[in-house]
C-alpha cells in the first residue's frame, strides 16, 4: 500500500475500482428515501450478526456522510451518542421489535426522541421496516418490526466483497465473503468501538475541589472524595505513628461546649411553607380548566388542554371556578349539550370584560348562590309535598255532595245490624239508588272521582262500592271510573307495580 493511501485507509478507505477500471467512484451522501426503508426496497443487506451492524453503526457516526439536519429542519443535529445508545438497545433484541415506551424506560429519553432517533437509523441505512406498528382505536399498540441493515456505502468505503448464495433469494440476503487490504485497519478499529458500550453521559456538574481546597491539599496532602463531597485530608508523611513537632494536647472536658448553643447565623429555607411552587400564567389556566372538568358536569371527559386554552382570558384575569359558575348563571346555560368546550367558548366570551371587577364577580357569585338555595329549598318542598300524599292520612273531599255522600257511606258501613223485628212490626223502606240526586251534584261527584284517580287514589271509589255496592256506584261514578278504581285498585296490591310521577 502507497503512502498516499495510508491516511485515507485510516478514515474512509479508497472505494473499489469500477467495472471498466478507468472512473473512480466518490461516496456521496448518505441518505435513504422513505420509499427505500422496507425491506423489501432497501439497497442494503442483512448484518448477520449484532456485532457486525454495531460496527456499520459506528461507521456511519464517523464517516459524516449522514447529517441529519441536511433533511430536515427540527430534530438532533447530528449522528451523535444518544444515536448509539438507541442503536446498543436494538443490537440486543431478536428479533428487533422494540416498542417505543420500551425504549423510553431503557433510553431515559422521551418518545419524541426515540422516535428521532429512530428515523436517523433508517434514513441512514442501518435499519429498514419489515412490519410497520399501527394503532387501531379501541385496541393494543403494535410495535414496529425491523431488520439491521448494512449500507452499500459501508461495503463501498472498506472494500468489502460480497457473494449471492442463493440466486432465487432477495439481494438483501447477500453476504459478506472479503475484504480488501485497505480496509482492513479501519475494521480491525470499528470492531473495538463495537466492542464497547456506550453509556449515558454524565451530568455537567464538576466534581472537582475548589481551588483553597485543591491549594490545601497540594500543601499538605490530597483529597479523598467522601458521599459527592470534596474534602481535604491532610496526610503526614513518613510511617511513624507519632509525630514529629510533639504530642496534641486536648482541652478538658469541662472545657468542650454542651454542643445545644445555635449559631448566630442560622441558614433560611428558600422552600415556602406550603411546599408547592407558584403556578405560572399556564399552569394556572391548566389549573382552572382541571377544576372546570371536576365540577361541571357536562364538562366531563373533555381535554383538559382544550379546556385550558378555551379559558384563558378569565383565567389570566385571575377567576376562579366559583366565579365562572356565577357568570354562568347570568349568562344562562343551554338544556342540552353536544360539545361541552364548544359551548364553554361561547358562554366566556367577553366574560372578562362585562364581570371586570372583584365586587361584580362577587355580586354574580351571591346571585348565583342565592338561585342554587332557592331551588333547593323547592326541591324540598316538592319531596316533603310528595311525602304527605302518598304516605299520610287520607283527605277528606272539599265538595259538600261527595261529604255528604262519604259520610252516609259510612253511616251505612258501620251502623249497627238491624235487629229481627215482630211480624206484626212495619220495616222502613231501603233507600237505593241516585234518583234523588240532582246532575251538578252527580256531576261534581265524577269530577272529584276522576281528579282523585289522575294520582293514583281509589279510596272514594271503593268506599262507595263497599257501602252502596258496585251497581249503586255505577249509577253515581259512571261505569268507567268503577272499572278504572278497581283496576288501580287491584294492581296496588301487586309488587310489580308502583306509582309515581314521571
Amino acid at each position: 500500500m502507497s503512502g498516499t493511501a495510508a491516511p485515507v485507509a485510516t478514515l474512509i478507505p479508497a472505494p473499489r475500482p469500477s467495472v471498466d477500471g478507468d472512473a473512480v467512484s466518490v461516496l456521496p451522501g448518505l441518505y435513504v428515501q422513505e420509499a427505500s426503508q422496507w425491506l423489501s426496497t432497501s439497497a442494503g443487506r442483512i448484518a448477520s450478526d449484532s456485532y457486525s451492524w454495531m460496527q456499520a453503526v459506528h461507521w456511519v457516526a464517523g464517516s459524516g456522510l449522514y447529517k441529519p439536519r441536511r433533511h430536515r429542519s427540527h430534530g438532533p443535529r447530528a449522528f451523535g451518542p444518544t444515536t448509539m445508545r438507541v442503536a446498543q438497545e436494538l443490537a440486543q433484541l431478536f428479533p428487533c421489535r422494540p416498542g417505543i415506551e420500551y425504549l423510553v424506560r431503557r433510553t431515559g429519553l422521551s418518545e419524541r426522541s426515540v422516535e428521532y432517533h429512530l428515523g436517523m437509523l433508517r434514513e441512514a441505512g442501518l435499519l429498514a421496516w419489515i412490519v410497520k406498528g399501527t394503532r387501531v382505536s379501541g385496541g393494543p399498540a403494535q410495535a414496529s418490526e425491523f431488520a439491521r441493515m448494512i449500507p452499500v456505502e459501508f461495503d463501498v468505503a472498506l472494500g468489502v466483497r460480497t457473494v449471492q448464495r442463493d440466486e432465487d433469494a432477495p439481494a438483501y440476503t447477500r453476504a459478506a465473503s472479503g475484504i480488501a487490504e485497505a480496509g482492513r485497519e479501519l475494521m480491525a478499529k470499528l470492531a473495538k468501538k463495537a466492542s464497547r458500550k456506550v453509556r449515558k453521559p454524565r451530568s455537567k456538574t464538576s466534581s472537582k475541589a475548589p481551588a483553597g481546597c485543591a491549594q490545601k491539599g497540594a500543601e499538605q496532602g490530597v483529597g479523598t472524595a467522601v458521599s459527592d463531597e470534596v474534602r481535604c485530608t491532610p496526610m503526614q508523611v513518613g510511617t511513624s505513628a507519632s509525630s514529629t513537632a510533639g504530642t496534641t494536647s486536648f482541652p478538658p472536658e469541662s472545657k468542650l461546649a454542651s454542643g445545644d448553643a445555635k449559631s448566630p447565623t442560622p441558614k433560611k429555607s428558600k422552600a415556602k411553607a406550603s411546599g408547592h411552587r407558584k403556578l405560572n400564567a399556564v399552569g394556572r389556566r391548566f389549573q382552572l380548566a382541571r377544576e372546570l372538568t371536576q365540577e361541571l358536569d357536562w364538562l366531563r371527559g373533555c381535554s383538559v388542554a382544550r379546556i385550558a386554552w378555551v379559558a384563558r382570558g378569565v383565567a389570566d384575569a385571575g377567576w376562579t371556578v366559583t366565579d365562572i359558575k356565577g357568570w354562568l348563571h347570568l349568562r344562562g346555560e343551554a338544556a342540552r349539550v353536544r360539545r361541552g368546550s364548544g359551548l364553554i367558548a361561547v358562554l366566556l366570551a367577553g366574560a372578562e370584560t362585562v364581570l371586570d371587577t372583584p365586587e361584580k364577580r362577587a355580586d354574580a357569585v351571591e346571585q348565583w348562590r342565592g338561585a342554587q338555595e332557592a331551588a333547593r329549598r323547592h326541591r324540598i318542598q316538592q319531596v316533603r309535598t310528595r311525602t304527605e300524599r302518598y304516605d299520610g292520612d287520607w283527605d277528606a273531599p272539599t265538595n259538600r255532595a261527595v261529604q255528604r255522600q262519604v259520610d252516609e257511606a259510612f253511616a251505612t258501613s258501620f251502623r249497627p245490624e238491624p235487629q229481627p223485628v215482630a211480624p206484626d212490626t212495619e220495616a222502613l223502606p231501603e233507600v237505593s239508588g241516585v234518583d234523588g240526586l240532582d246532575d251538578d251534584v252527580v256531576a261534581e261527584a265524577r269530577a272529584e272521582a276522576r281528579q282523585r284517580l289522575m294520582v293514583g287514589d281509589t279510596s272514594l271509589i271503593t268506599v262507595a262500592i263497599d257501602a252502596m255496592g258496585r251497581k249503586t256506584a255505577e249509577q253515581l261514578y259512571g261505569f268507567d271510573l268503577v272499572r278504572r278504581a278497581l283496576q288501580l285498585a287491584s294492581g296496588a296490591r301487586s309488587s310489580l307495580m308502583t306509582y309515581g310521577r314521571r
